[in-house]
């Protein structure tokens, strides 16, 4: 051999896993130390990891491929009027979130249809935050620390300065009045436990308050009715209302400030009867505080859904759109 050549280096024993190792720490946030037991345990693959720990907003599919594209492109005026329009609550708001978390499906072949799906997200989600800030105003944000924030042109500044509010909105969904400040919330006539009835006493409410924006909300809401009609609760109301596909929105939201994995995340079953199945997520279920602490999947090829713990999951790799 020439020596004027450089050496090859032989490939050392066990870098290729130790690399694995560090990746699968950075992805999850764990030491090292967890991660390699993780990996060794559990038999992970290259760039899967437990539920319990990551995060994944946008599942990867084509058409979600393309929607984070368009977001990356925008400039920052289309990003600012994007922002100023969701600091105006609730409408404003509703509507960014239906826009920025569009409807998707599942894998094919994977028996998940539609998900963030349904007519009238956005007048349901109006309905959820007005029904927060009727019977817990502390939870609103302020306005001028929204607009404040809306100038940035930024979705998380926003995000930060109505956690507690989107939060409550998503609580609301579980029927989970416990998440919701009992002491800042005022008793309201015809209230009940009942998701409806609540949301016909909040608008009841702000149609007659004191709130003059609230009152042109809950005014627009029981007069535009969008393809909806419910004569029991003078509601808006499609046929099926879109509880699922809120639901969803919400669930995804939260994740880009508490981590956890959003519906249509695809993952593999690690405890269970069902051990080794792949299936998609179709909503989490959420502590008081915190990421995600379970997850609702359905399992490739079945109609139900399974409630499963975080760390009964793998997430398989490769699932987060990424800018083009």
């Amino acid at each position: 051999m020439n020596d004027t050549h450089p050496r090859r280096r032989n490939p050392r024993p066990g870098r290729a896993r130790k690399r694995a190792i560090r990746e699968q720490a950075a992805r999850t946030g764990v030491p090292y130390s967890v991660a390699a037991r993780a990996i060794a345990e559990l038999g992970l693959q290259p760039g899967e990891s437990i539920a319990s720990h990551g995060r994944t907003i946008y599942p990867c599919d084509s058409f979600r491929q393309s929607v984070v594209e368009q977001r990356e492109r925008r400039t920052f005026a289309e990003r600012q009027a994007d922002t100023r329009r969701a600091a105006v609550l609730p409408a404003g708001r509703a509507q960014h979130l239906v826009d920025r978390f569009p409807p998707g499906r599942g894998l094919t072949g994977s028996g998940v249809c539609q998900l963030y799906h349904g007519e009238g997200r956005a007048e349901l989600l109006t309905m959820l935050y007005l029904t927060v800030a009727v019977e817990s105003p502390p939870l609103v944000p302020d306005a001028a620390g929204l607009a404040w924030a809306a100038e940035l042109g930024e979705d998380t500044a926003l995000d930060l300065e109505c956690a507690e509010l989107d939060r409550a909105a998503r609580a609301l969904l579980e029927n989970n009045i416990a998440e919701l400040d009992r002491a800042a919330r005022p008793p309201l006539e015809n209230s009940s436990t009942a998701l409806w009835p609540r949301l016909a006493a909040a608008l009841s409410s702000a149609a007659s308050g004191s709130d003059h924006h609230l009152r042109l909300v809950a005014e627009r809401l029981t007069t535009t009715q969008p393809a909806w009609e419910r004569a029991d609760v003078a509601l808006p109301f499609v046929t099926t209302p879109p509880y699922d596909g809120v639901r969803q929105i919400l669930d995804a939201l939260l994740m880009v400030a508490e981590d956890g994995h959003a519906p249509g995340t695809r993952v593999r079953v690690l405890a269970g009867p069902e051990s080794g199945r792949p299936a998609t997520i179709v909503g989490a279920v959420w502590g008081v505080l915190g990421p995600p602490i379970a997850y609702r999947i359905q399992l490739d090829g079945s109609a139900g859904t399974l409630g499963m713990a975080a760390g009964e999951l793998i997430v398989l790799a490769g699932q987060e759109s990424l800018p083009g």
